[in-house]
């Protein structure tokens, strides 16, 4: 048997230990296999040195979510936590440089936060074309969107391209109120809402007025050619055939392309097959183009997210 001491001494341990050790507890159930002793500021842990290991990095990764978030929930026990297991422990590489890629508003710092994650984040590196396929909440869009800021930042793109499908669950975009752009705003949301978090405000003013940044549904993209841009196409399993061969037609000199979906949730009539489908089926081994495949380990939104989705799985394996 094998022993380390872990000392928390620049902590509070009632914020890293929780209410009558509530959070330990919950660790403790995590690692059966180790006894994990707490007294004070010092946690003494016995067992297997892979466990040992294993225990001590995901540990560290709870003080780090502590340094930045200046608080720990039982939600963020059960992300962290529940990515133990040796094979996903040593699949994870460090990313080149500092992982931290973007500093956001409020002392927000983005990084990946999973391992498929990372491996996004170190395939677009790597690659000019990227297809980032997973559910709901495993961080596709908003590691996306921050790999594009980072990009604009180091002035390695001149502007950055985010795009949707205007199809959302049956919805008809003529029974919407308003003009044309009150009705595809409310498709657009969620990536005014990744900017808002990275950006600050009158910069993302500023880069939406003079078109640094384009937010614009997908049919917008006809016709043109993205150079030195960094363009992400999300919903991509909304998209028809023939929209996204059009959309990776775009590309033009010094571009990275991210295409991100979710093909468990394709809101497309049945007459119609999703080209984001299509494009797991014909461009794999194409050089330059890399598919990364997140699931539910990866999902950080609330844990119930995580339940959800594999209650979906169980009751239509087929997706």
């Amino acid at each position: 048997m094998n022993e380390r001491i872990i000392s928390i001494e620049s902590y509070s341990p009632l914020e890293i230990y929780g209410p009558n050790d509530q959070y330990l507890n919950l660790i403790r159930d995590r690692f059966p296999q180790l006894k994990i002793i707490a007294r004070g500021d010092v946690i003494k842990i016995i067992g297997e040195k892979s466990q040992i290991d294993l225990f001590d990095r995901l540990f560290g990764l709870l003080l780090v979510h502590y340094d930045e978030f200046g608080k720990i929930t039982e939600n963020d026990l059960f992300e962290i936590f529940s990515n133990e297991g040796e094979e996903e422990f040593n699949q994870v590489r460090p990313i080149e440089g500092n992982d931290i890629l973007v500093y956001g508003n409020h002392g927000l710092q983005v990084r990946a936060r999973t391992i498929n994650q990372r491996l996004l984040v170190e395939s677009s590196q790597k690659n000019d074309m990227v297809f980032a396929i997973g559910p709901a909440g495993t961080g596709k869009t908003y590691t996306a969107v921050a790999l594009a800021v980072k990009a604009l930042k180091n002035r390695e793109v001149k502007r950055i391209v985010l795009t949707r499908p205007a199809v959302e669950a049956g919805e008809n975009l003529g029974f919407l109120p308003g003009d044309l752009k009150d009705k595809l705003d409310p498709y657009l949301q969620p990536l005014y809402d990744a900017l808002r978090d990275m950006l600050p405000t009158q910069k993302l003013l500023t880069y939406l007025e003079d078109g640094t940044i384009e937010v614009a549904p997908l049919a917008f993209m006809r016709g043109r050619t993205l150079d030195h841009a960094f363009a992400i196409l999300d919903e991509a399993q909304n998209a028809t055939l023939n929209q996204l061969k059009m959309f990776l037609t775009r590309m033009g000199r010094s571009a990275k392309f991210i295409i991100t979906g979710d093909i468990t949730q394709i809101d497309l009539p049945p007459s119609q097959k999703s080209g984001l489908v299509h494009a797991t089926q014909i461009l794999k081994g194409i050089q330059g183009i890399d598919f990364v495949f997140l699931d539910q380990r990866d999902i950080i939104r609330h844990r119930l997210v995580k339940d959800v989705i594999e209650a979906y799985g169980r009751d239509n394996p087929q997706h």
